[in-house]
C-alpha cells in the first residue's frame, strides 16, 4: 500500500496514536463509517492527530452504540508544513467555508479572523471553522490540522504583534505590482498574511498597517479579486 494511499479513508481523531492504541470513535464519526461507509470489524483505515503522524487502524468493534478503533502501524511521520499564519477578515457562511479548506489544503499552520471596518460578517463559528479544517486535511492528506483562534479586531492585533513574524499585507495599492518581486525582497523567516474584507481596507487602517516595520505591502496583480480568490 501507498504512503500516500489517498484512496483509502481517512480520519482525524483527538487521542494519542500509538502501536495497539484505542480510540474511541465520536458519535458522528461512529454513524459515517457503520451507516455511510458501511465499515465493519476488521476493515482498515488511516488516523491521524495532528502530533503523531498517520497510523493505520482497524475498526475494533462496530456496535450500535460505539465504534472503536485500534492503531497499528505508523505510516507517516508527523509533517508540519510551512510556519504561515493566515489571517483574514471573515466572510459569510458558505464562502468562508470554501476559505477555511482552500487555505488549510495550501498548508497553513494557523487560522485568525480579523474585522476590520468594512468586515461584514458580524459571527464566526469557530467550531464550524475545525470542522471544516478538519475535513481538508482528511480529505487532501495532510497531518497538521491549524490552530484556530477567536476574531480579533485589527488594530489589537497588530499592537500586540511579535516583530519576529513578519506580516504580508495584501493590498491593491501597494506600489510593486508584482507579488513575486515582493516577496523575493524579503528576508526568511515566519510569516503571515493578512487578506482584508470585500470592501477592502479603510485608509487608516492600510496606514496603520503601512507605519508598522515588521508589515510589508504587496499587490496581487492588476485586477480586484473577492475576498476568498484572494486567499
Amino acid at each position: 500500500m501507498s504512503i500516500r494511499d489517498h484512496g483509502s479513508q481517512r480520519l482525524f481523531v483527538d487521542g494519542d496514536l500509538g502501536p495497539g492504541a484505542t480510540l474511541v470513535a465520536t458519535a458522528e464519526q461512529a454513524n459515517y463509517l457503520r451507516n455511510v461507509l458501511r465499515m465493519q470489524a476488521g476493515d482498515a483505515l488511516r488516523v491521524f492527530n495532528g502530533r503523531d503522524g498517520e497510523w493505520t487502524a482497524e475498526i475494533a468493534e462496530a456496535g450500535k452504540r460505539q465504534v472503536t478503533l485500534k492503531a497499528l502501524e505508523r505510516r507517516r511521520a508527523q509533517e508540519n508544513g510551512p510556519d504561515i499564519h493566515y489571517l483574514f477578515a471573515p466572510l459569510k457562511r458558505a464562502r468562508l467555508d470554501y476559505m477555511v479548506q482552500k487555505a488549510v489544503e495550501m498548508g497553513v499552520a494557523r487560522l485568525t479572523p480579523v474585522t476590520t471596518r468594512h468586515t461584514l460578517a458580524e459571527r464566526v463559528n469557530l467550531d464550524r471553522m475545525r470542522a471544516n479544517a478538519i475535513e481538508a486535511a482528511e480529505q487532501c492528506g495532510i497531518l497538521r490540522v491549524p490552530r484556530i483562534d477567536a476574531p480579533v479586531a485589527l488594530a489589537k492585533l497588530i499592537d500586540g504583534w511579535d516583530g519576529g513574524r513578519r506580516i504580508v499585507f495584501c493590498d491593491e495599492e501597494a506600489i510593486q505590482s508584482s507579488p513575486i518581486e515582493a516577496l523575493r525582497g524579503l528576508a526568511r523567516g515566519p510569516l503571515a498574511v493578512l487578506i482584508g474584507p470585500e470592501g477592502g481596507f479603510a485608509e487608516d487602517e492600510r496606514q496603520m498597517l503601512r507605519s508598522r516595520p515588521f508589515v510589508s505591502a504587496i499587490a496581487l496583480g492588476p485586477r480586484i479579486m473577492r475576498a476568498d480568490t484572494a486567499a
